[in-house]
């Protein structure tokens, strides 16, 4: 016998015994089928037998781990579904509104065709077909690859150190994806395909941060536009998935590159810069977006242009009307409520507002966070010309300039707009590119360590669901603040804080995930991006600090 130790109480099972038939004594705990386990801080398939006297954690598919399980055994299915049915490959670009923006690469399928290929998938679901995992050599891997005309694969595994590999197996079609899978195609009940034109549709499946449940697809227009944009001219730089910006790393061509990038983001923000100048009405710039998307710099650089064109910027901080923290709302915990929108003292934000724009001169409070009371000591009267940026979380949500006018509003939402991919079956996240930006920020701005920083996240991620992507389709134009090298820059700093994650920290497994992601990307150096680069607010050394 050994002993198994969950949520801190000690179970005797005979050695030997599976995942799966321990997490039949705790499937009640659970809203979903427990789908993967965690054996001493190690993920473990349901299929993975207990020898030893273990700690056990077991997750379904409500949980950030579970989730990540379920997307890969669901994007599995697609794959293979689309080849079954009509021989097409398909590549995961990049998240869009609650799904996986997807596209059909040799070929062209119908909107009359999705039903066959969701049929398809339910089939599988119905038929407990076993992913079945397996250990081939890197050598025999990139022969199967080549053998089925998977380029993307054989030039990805170029850059993975192992001799060995495991893969994947669903019927007769091998991958090769950056985490655990489920052990059978039953766990994948729930999801949607939402068509969008012959060769592209969105993948639907639970999103944790929504209570686990499947949103209709919402098209938001400009950010469906700016992916595509940023995409269209990543693919003529010849940056579609990792292994192209290794090459250019390691040919030696990783300066041009950022210089590039850097002028094209610059002159996109030109641009609407432009934009504001050519409405003589806008007297309000509003900048919202989630966690991490460069909003300082963005507004900052912003304000740079603005008075090149002879306006007169002048920032205004919604931090600063935050309410005195006795009169702040709580939460159903109990526990003070700072995102929402009613944390701000929204009719002295709008009072001052009017008589601003009205050419008075105000008298603005600076709010004292540790004493939890606004201060006023600054007085704002804006000059001729004078325009208001103000950038935060609320930004765009109508409640917190209720008082002015729409046309004295020039709304922007930025976030980076990542369409990176490792290769055609597994994708970088926007999520996961906003969440290394941030370890790193927090680290060198707050001393904080790569666990505080996934120990806030899922909180951060709970917040923008509710407060910021809601009203993202609620703008005058998108700005992508994304960089087609970024990645390797941010390996360059992430990595080390995310190996600091001992083995015993609850945060461990996501921060091994990070770990699988950066991998295989190469290094590069912050030495030589501009110091007006977005990326500079969270590398350090940045011209706005």
């Amino acid at each position: 016998m050994i002993r198994l130790t969950v949520n801190n109480n000690d179970y005797e099972f005979e050695k030997g015994i599976s995942l799966f038939e321990v997490s039949k004594k705790f499937a009640d705990d659970f809203k979903y089928e427990i789908i993967v386990g965690q054996v001493d801080g190690e993920l473990h398939d349901l299929n993975y037998k207990l020898d030893n006297d273990s700690n056990l954690k077991f997750y379904d598919l409500s949980s950030h781990i579970g989730n990540k399980v379920y997307e890969r055994g669901l994007l599995f299915l697609l794959i293979k579904a689309i080849k079954e049915l009509y021989g097409y490959n398909i590549r995961a670009c990049h998240s869009i509104d609650k799904g996986i923006f997807c596209e059909i690469l040799d070929g062209s399928v119908l909107k009359e065709q999705i039903p066959k290929i969701k049929e398809q998938i339910d089939k599988y679901v119905n038929s407990n077909i076993p992913f079945i995992k397996g250990t081939y050599s890197k050598e025999d891997s990139i022969n199967y690859f080549n053998k089925v005309g998977r380029l993307d694969k054989i030039e990805s595994l170029k850059y993975v150190v192992k001799d060995n590999l495991v893969l994947y197996k669903f019927i007769d079609i091998l991958d090769y994806f950056y985490g655990v899978m489920p052990i059978n195609s039953s766990y994948i009940k729930f999801f949607d395909i939402h068509y969008l034109d012959d060769n592209s549709f969105v993948l639907l499946l639970p999103n944790i941060y929504i209570g686990g449940e499947i949103k209709p697809y919402s098209h938001y227009e400009g950010v469906f536009n700016s992916f595509r944009s940023f995409s269209n001219w990543a693919e003529k730089q010849g940056i579609v998935n990792v292994h192209d910006l290794n090459k250019e790393i390691s040919f030696g061509r990783i300066q041009d590159l950022i210089y590039m990038n850097e002028t094209n983001q610059n002159m996109r923000l030109y641009r609407i810069a432009e934009q504001i100048k050519s409405k003589e009405e806008i007297k309000l710039v509003l900048i919202a977006g989630p966690s991490s998307s460069g909003k300082t710099t963005t507004s900052k650089k912003l304000a740079i242009y603005l008075k090149s064109m002879g306006l007169k910027p002048q920032p205004l901080s919604v931090d600063d009307y935050f309410k005195e923290r006795e009169n702040s709302p709580k939460d159903k915990e109990g526990k003070y409520d700072f995102e929402c929108v009613e944390a701000i003292d929204i009719d002295l934000f709008n009072d001052h507002l009017k008589k601003i724009l009205n050419n008075e001169e105000v008298l603005i409070p600076t709010f004292n966070f540790v004493e939890g009371k606004k201060e006023y000591k600054n007085k704002i009267k804006l000059d001729k010309n004078g325009i208001l940026i103000i950038e935060g979380l609320h930004a765009l949500n109508d409640i917190l300039t209720s008082s002015i006018e729409n046309k004295h509003k020039f709304k922007i939402y930025i976030s980076p707009l990542s369409t990176l991919g490792i290769d055609n079956s597994n994708r970088v996240s926007t999520t996961d590119l906003r969440l290394l930006r941030r370890m790193v920020r927090d680290n060198m701005n707050r001393g904080y360590n790569a666990s505080k920083t996934l120990e806030s996240w899922p909180s951060v991620r709970k917040g923008e669901e509710k407060y910021v992507f809601p009203f993202q389709n609620n703008n005058d134009v998108v700005f992508n603040t994304s960089l087609l090298y970024e990645f390797g820059v941010l390996k360059t700093y992430a990595e080390p804080l995310l190996f600091s994650v001992d083995r015993e920290d609850k945060n461990y497994n996501e921060a091994i995930r990070l770990i699988n992601l950066i991998m295989m990307v190469l290094p590069i150096s912050g030495v030589e991006i501009p110091n007006d680069s977005i990326l500079r607010e969270f590398i350090g050394n940045s011209y706005f600090r």
